[in-house]
């Protein structure tokens, strides 16, 4: 089985708060401001970010280009869009 279904909800969630806030930026993993600093494994690690609480600090806090959503989504949403995230980077989007 891939998963809980608590996970996969979170999963779900995290997949539509994606597509609603990050994609016309991240698209396909992808990163239309800064070319080299996708959400693909390879990038997430060379700049320390391939970790659930770094990917969270950076969607609550924004950096540089990034804007922060901490103040847009909650917490349970920032933790679902970042396991989204980072699960998304382990299958090569």
């Amino acid at each position: 089985m891939a998963g809980s279904p608590a996970q996969a909800a979170n999963l779900v969630n995290g997949e539509k708060l994606f597509n609603a806030n990050c994609a016309a930026c991240h698209m396909g993993g992808n990163n239309v401001i800064l070319a080299n600093k996708t959400l693909k494994k390879e990038a997430l690690e060379k700049y320390e970010m391939a970790s659930l609480d770094a990917i969270k600090h950076q969607v609550a806090k924004g950096k540089n280009a990034m804007p922060a959503f901490g103040g847009r989504l909650s917490a349970e949403q920032i933790e679902d869009v970042a396991t989204y995230v980072l699960e998304q980077s382990q299958q090569g989007w």
